[in-house]
């Protein structure tokens, strides 16, 4: 009987242990995978060791915030008449962005809107014409209102808080 039980637990066509092997080769692909996705994991991740290693002397820059300056109504441009040599009507519409990286500046820019934008529209309705056709003209402009915005900024909140002022639309007529 003892020769009867080993001949039963060994198949004679070698099947038990292919089973065994394919089972084998399965567990290590698993490992593999999972292995090879916690290495991808913590490689590419932004993790804990990236926040302590900055250090006090080097700040860490926040994502940008774009709070669009917008009129009582709602519009989302301004349009003024602009001063001229040549004594025709001419026009300036921008669209104004104001660029800065605190949701607390974004939540100032929209409680002083109404100041920021009679002061940008008094700012945009001094300009001439001829010089705002030039790139020049158009980069002063937007340094003005820049400079403009984080007066207003200072007064208010006690920090310039904003960082630039773009014109993400500027046509003149």
């Amino acid at each position: 009987m003892a020769g009867n039980e080993t001949a039963e637990e060994t198949p004679a066509d070698g099947k038990g242990s292919n089973k065994k092997l394919i089972i084998i080769i399965a567990l290590v692909g698993v490992l593999m995978l999972g292995g090879g996705a916690g290495l991808t994991y913590f490689l590419l991740a932004p993790g804990e060791q990236a926040a302590a290693g900055a250090t006090a002397a080097e700040p860490v820059q926040q994502d940008a915030v774009y709070t669009k300056v917008r009129t009582l109504e709602g519009k989302p441009s301004f349009v003024v008449t602009l001063q001229s040599e040549d004594n025709k009507r001419h026009y300036l519409q921008a669209f104004v962005e104001a660029k800065s990286r605190s949701p607390e500046v974004d939540a100032a820019l929209q409680l002083h809107m109404p100041l920021i934008v009679a002061r940008l529209n008094a700012l945009f309705s001094s300009q001439s014409f001829e010089e705002l056709q030039g790139i020049e003209g158009k980069r002063a402009l937007r340094a003005e209102a820049t400079e403009l915005v984080q007066s207003i900024m200072q007064e208010k909140i006690g920090q310039p808080g904003v960082e630039t002022i773009l014109f993400t639309n500027f046509v003149m007529q």
